[in-house]
């Protein structure tokens, strides 16, 4: 039996804010939306050029104070071949980008982007 990931859901509290980092800074696409205005929510998917996997991002229409993002989800994590450059450009966006690291004795290959909603996006030198 095989399983394969769907997708991962988060809630967010600013739609076009979130929209804007995951088309503009990752580089994701929307492949479809369904809207429920008489339920007050919104879902859209967003998935990577080759179709990998996809992000729900939750758009609750009446939701005033931040989610609670919680002490067990840790992070998404994403590759790019050019690490260096995608942190520069993270950085020249604006959003909260910290240092490039690397696992005890090894020389640095990752670093973490904040969304709008401070979800944290681990991004990783492709092997």
């Amino acid at each position: 039996m095989k399983y394969k990931l769907e997708h991962g859901c988060i809630r967010v509290m600013d739609l076009d804010k979130s929209l804007d980092f995951y088309k503009n800074a990752l580089g994701l696409k929307e492949v479809r939306r369904k809207d429920f205005p008489e339920h007050k929510f919104t879902l859209v998917y967003l998935t990577d050029e080759n179709n990998n996997y996809e992000i729900e991002l939750t758009y609750n229409y009446d939701t005033e104070k931040p989610y609670d993002i919680g002490n067990g989800f840790s992070h998404f994590a994403l590759t790019v071949e050019e690490l260096e450059e995608s942190h520069k450009r993270h950085i020249d966006m604006g959003y909260d980008v910290g240092d490039l690291k690397g696992l005890p004795g090894e020389k640095p290959r990752y670093y973490f982007v904040k969304d709008p909603d401070g979800y944290a996006i681990e991004i990783i030198r492709a092997q």
